[in-house]
């Protein structure tokens, strides 16, 4: 390390800072809806024996998985529910923008609560990315719970992930290389008192530009058996576990998540849910 100080960049209009879209940054950074995707189609008929056709995403943001359903097949119908108006508006200019006529008439996008929204009942609903963990007190994240299962259809699962491990817990910044920047997940502070935390998002170019604070949560840090039992108190029949293998050449997560009933106490992990409604 040295210790000559250097400059802050300035957000000048020809950096790749200024030049950047913070959502698509997003997307690239953080979600991968086509495994997604992937995973819930098959898990879905795996405990249902046919194939999901109606999905709700929850907190959905840009809407991107609820795209990639859409895309994913012909008879395929989703509803992307946020309370933020703006990320919905950008969704529409870019990412339903980009779908065919077809695919757009099969999806709909709500401004709303999704304690209070209504819609037809649903194959799926999911809360990816942890978006569920703004509910900070267990009656609130158990009274959504509730209402995620009465917008199930009988053999309807809903979808979710966690993610934990010791670093979890580890005030500071979390970097990751990706093509032409950086990625920087921070842990900005965390009250063990009452498990309220608060992150950050940062992205570093490699012109030397950054976008600081390009997205802020104010989440609990909710543990796995904590989020099961709520769970099973909302009157979910059965919670599933997944979590993904390790790749020891590449030293690094393989992608293929596998119902567990043990995940080793590791520095970091990702983990998905499946609850069943009956």
């Amino acid at each position: 390390m040295t210790s000559r100080k250097k400059k802050k960049p300035s957000r000048r209009s020809g950096t790749a800072a200024a030049r950047a879209d913070r959502h698509r940054l997003y997307e690239d950074s953080v979600q991968n809806s086509e495994a997604d995707v992937d995973f819930v189609d098959a898990e879905f008929r795996r405990f249902a024996g046919r194939r999901p056709r109606y999905l709700r995403e929850d907190f959905c943001g840009t809407a991107n998985t609820a795209c990639a359903w859409v895309r994913r097949r012909k008879d395929n119908h989703a509803i992307g529910v946020d309370l933020d108006e703006d990320v919905l508006a950008w969704a529409r200019d870019h990412n339903l923008a980009d779908l065919r006529k077809a695919q757009r008439a099969r999806i709909e996008l709500v401004k709303g609560d999704v304690t209070k929204v209504a819609s037809p009942p649903q194959d799926v609903v999911l809360a990816m990315n942890f978006s569920y963990w703004i509910f900070s007190e267990r009656r609130t994240l158990r009274n959504y719970f509730r209402k995620v299962r009465a917008a199930l259809a009988d053999d309807g699962v809903f979808f979710l992930d966690c993610f934990g491990g010791y670093d979890a817990y580890r005030v500071g910044p979390e970097r990751q290389r990706r093509d032409g920047y950086t990625y920087v997940w921070d842990l900005a502070s965390y009250n063990p008192v009452d498990a309220r935390a608060k992150y950050h998002i940062h992205f570093r170019f490699d012109d030397g530009s950054r976008l600081d604070r390009a997205f802020t949560y104010e989440w609990r840090q909710w543990t796995l058996p904590e989020i099961s039992e709520l769970l099973r108190e909302a009157g979910f029949a059965k919670v599933t576990v997944y979590a993904q293998g390790w790749d020891e050449e590449e030293q690094d997560g393989d992608g293929v998540f596998k119902p567990v009933e043990e995940i080793d106490a590791d520095a970091g992990w990702i983990c998905y849910l499946a609850a069943q409604r009956g």
